[in-house]
């Protein structure tokens, strides 16, 4: 389950791919399929274990080209662990809600970014997000390690890559269907997988993301606009740095005026 449009990303073969916050690798999967370099990287050393093997996995299925690279890494988003200009892409999903100090985090994909380069961010979208956070305080676990700490808008979002001096550009929702599945959760309790309209719910998502049929694929991009459970935005590492600063007083100006709303040697990164 896609959360990211590659096409809009521009990923191509041979592009050195960051997957901050990987999780259990479900873009790095996807970005090693298509003949990126992927450098997966998480806080979570568990989950590192089996995404690398994954990708091992992969090469051996022949589902991922030989002549690629890919490796998981654990790494703190704050302090990345990479020289400046190092990934043409980048891709931070579902973490930047976690992470106290995000600023931080935009400024480190900024800085390992190469001019030019571009990323992808996806957060909570914030209508489904709120209604969640209203309903059960279980669901963003405020006081548990690795909670969610802030609902973004868009408008946040954006000021945040801005303020990093990365471009904003295009941007979407996804996952509309989820929505629904979530507030009902929040409604029956988080972890009461077994009420029944939530084991069917969840039957259906699974036949969705396993199948794609055409009903439920039809019926998520009408619903996407107003109930997608994830908002992509998509930014880019200006060319020169007179650019970055552009944008970072732009980002100034509007924050003012609507408040409240070097290249790695490839022998540093391990191959699958």
């Amino acid at each position: 389950m896609l959360t990211v449009d590659y096409d809009k990303l521009g990923i191509r073969p041979g592009d050195l791919l960051l997957d901050l916050g990987c999780g259990f690798g479900r873009h790095g999967y996807e970005a090693f399929r298509r003949g990126a370099r992927v450098v997966a990287c998480d806080f979570s050393q568990p989950e590192l274990g089996q995404v690398r093997a994954m990708f091992r996995a992969m090469v051996e299925a022949g589902e991922a080209p030989r002549s690629g690279m890919a490796d998981s890494v654990c790494g703190d988003a704050t302090r990345l662990p990479y020289p400046d200009n190092t990934f043409d892409r980048a891709i931070a999903s579902e973490v930047l809600e976690h992470i106290p100090d995000d600023t931080a985090a935009y400024g480190e994909l900024m800085r390992v970014l190469k001019p030019g380069g571009t990323l992808a961010v996806t957060v909570p979208a914030w209508l489904a997000e709120t209604i969640c956070w209203t309903l059960s305080d279980e669901y963003y676990a405020p006081k548990a390690e690795g909670g969610h700490v802030r609902i973004y808008t868009e408008s946040l979002v954006r000021s945040k890559l801005a303020g990093a001096g990365l471009v904003p550009g295009g941007s979407h929702l996804a996952h509309g269907l989820h929505t629904p599945y979530w507030w009902l959760k929040c409604i029956v309790g988080i972890r009461n997988d077994d009420f029944p309209l939530v084991k069917l719910y969840n039957k259906l998502l699974v036949w969705d993301i396993a199948k794609a049929p055409w009903i439920t694929r039809t019926a998520e991009k009408l619903v996407n606009p107003v109930l997608g459970k994830s908002l992509v935005v998509y930014a880019t590492k200006p060319v020169s740095s007179g650019g970055a600063a552009q944008v970072r007083a732009d980002a100034v100006a509007q924050a003012g005026s609507t408040q409240g709303e070097a290249t790695t040697d490839e022998a540093e990164l391990a191959h699958a």
